[in-house]
């Protein structure tokens, strides 16, 4: 009788303990009250409303599906280690269609992705299809008007590249070239920056720019380069076909580069800064073009 009621108190006082565990893991997740207004607030943020940036895939199958289908990804990351199982393949695709891949620390993409679980791979895509050189120049031909492109030299910041688009869609520019390597992609930040130009002005992504010039010369295209040792753009001949070319923020037009230009034009300045800023130059540039193209055409 004795062994048994010691067994029971042993029951009851394990009940209570177990009873006061959950009543204290209940009063912790409990939703607790806004101090300033009484009401209340949750501990923290359901997993499922936590979002990706606009322009970054995460998870094997996800970024899978976007190196295959009709999405332009600009780079992959991977997670430094992770080269098992189906990241191979991803890694082999993303290889044959010249994709950038990063390898990061796991820490890194874990900021990325913010909470979401991304399986070691991330990608970054861009907001619409890419174009081929021969889809800017039907541009031209469809509205039968001389080529007018230009070609941005290792232009970086997101920023200035939407202020250009958003330029050359006004200006009437049929198409733009950025390099693949050491230049900004199109991104969410591009194309709010734009204010919506991203979608009507085509983006060709090209791997060497002296090969793409000589392939524009040769289909009739004079080139002109913005630099500070050329001639002053409004004394410049910019009708006709033309491919313009803006430099980098830092460094200008590289020298391979202008070696193929067909002439340099600059904009004078006479005050204490000795340069602008790439979306300036380019707008000033590229409404200097179409004010010489359309007295031509009249």
């Amino acid at each position: 009788m004795d062994d048994r009621k010691k067994k029971d108190k042993r029951s009851i006082a394990e009940n209570e303990h177990k009873g006061s565990k959950l009543e204290y893991m209940a009063k912790k997740n409990r939703p607790q009250k806004d101090r300033r207004t009484g009401g209340k607030v949750a501990k923290s943020a359901p997993l499922d409303v936590v979002e990706l940036p606009e322009d970054m895939v995460a998870g094997r199958n996800a970024v899978m599906e976007a190196l295959k289908g009709s999405r332009s990804v600009n780079k992959l990351m991977i997670a430094n280690g992770s080269t098992e199982g189906s990241i191979k393949e991803i890694i082999a695709v993303a290889k044959e269609k010249g994709v950038n891949i990063h390898y990061w620390d796991r820490s890194k993409l874990d900021s990325i992705a913010r909470g979401i679980r991304h399986q070691g791979v991330l990608a970054q895509v861009a907001p619409v299809q890419y174009a081929e050189l021969e889809d800017i120049l039907q541009v031209a031909k469809d509205r039968n008007e001389p080529p007018f492109i230009v070609l941005l030299d290792e232009l970086e910041d997101p920023h200035n590249l939407g202020a250009i688009l958003r330029t050359a869609d006004a200006a009437g520019v049929h198409g733009v070239f950025i390099p693949k390597h050491r230049s900004c992609p199109l991104s969410a930040t591009v194309a709010k920056t734009s204010a919506g130009a991203v979608e009507h002005v085509p983006v060709a992504r090209v791997g060497n720019l002296v090969q793409t010039i000589k392939k524009l010369k040769q289909e009739g295209l004079w080139v002109a380069a913005a630099d500070m040792d050329g001639k002053d753009y409004y004394d410049t001949d910019l009708t006709g076909p033309l491919l313009l070319i803006i430099g980098s923020e830092g460094q200008g037009v590289g020298r391979l580069v202008k070696e193929q230009c067909d002439f340099v034009v600059r904009i004078p300045m006479v005050g204490k800064i000795n340069s602008l800023n790439a979306s300036v130059a380019g707008s000033i540039l590229m409404y200097e073009a179409m004010k010489q193209r359309r007295k031509a055409m009249n």
